[in-house]
C-alpha cells in the first residue's frame, strides 16, 4: 500500500514537471530553464513539507505521497545531470560550472525558504 502512495506522488509530480518543460521547451536550449524551475519549486515545496512535518505529526502515507513521491517525481537530478553533460560535451564550460553552482544555491536557498514559510 505503501508503494502505491508514491506512485500517485510520483506521477503527479512527473506530470508537472513534464507541463513545465512544455512552457519552457520554446526558449533557449543552452540554458535548461525547465530543469532548473522544476528543481527549484521542487525544493521549495519539499522545503515547505518539511517545516509542517517538524511542526505537525504527519502521517507516513501523507509523507510518502508529498515529499518522497511528489517531489520525488516533480524534481529531476538525472536530467540536470545530464543536462550539464551536455554543456560540457560543446564545450560550454563556464556555462555548465554557473548552471551547477546557481542550482546547488538556489534549491538550498528554497529548501530553507519553505521550512520558513511553514
Amino acid at each position: 500500500m505503501k508503494f502505491l502512495f508514491v506512485f500517485l506522488g510520483g506521477g503527479v509530480g512527473s506530470m508537472f514537471r513534464y507541463a513545465i518543460w512544455r512552457a519552457f521547451d520554446k526558449f533557449d536550449h543552452q540554458i535548461p530553464y525547465a530543469t532548473f524551475i522544476a528543481n527549484a519549486l521542487s525544493c521549495l515545496i519539499l522545503g515547505y513539507l518539511i517545516g509542517i512535518q517538524l511542526k505537525l505529526d504527519m502521517s507516513e502515507n501523507i509523507r510518502l505521497l508529498l515529499l518522497i513521491g511528489f517531489c520525488g517525481g516533480f524534481s529531476t537530478f538525472s536530467t540536470f545531470g545530464f543536462e550539464t553533460f551536455q554543456m560540457l560535451e560543446s564545450g560550454n564550460i563556464q556555462t555548465a560550472i554557473g548552471y551547477i553552482l546557481i542550482s546547488l544555491l538556489v534549491c538550498w536557498i528554497f529548501i530553507y525558504l519553505g521550512i520558513k514559510m511553514s
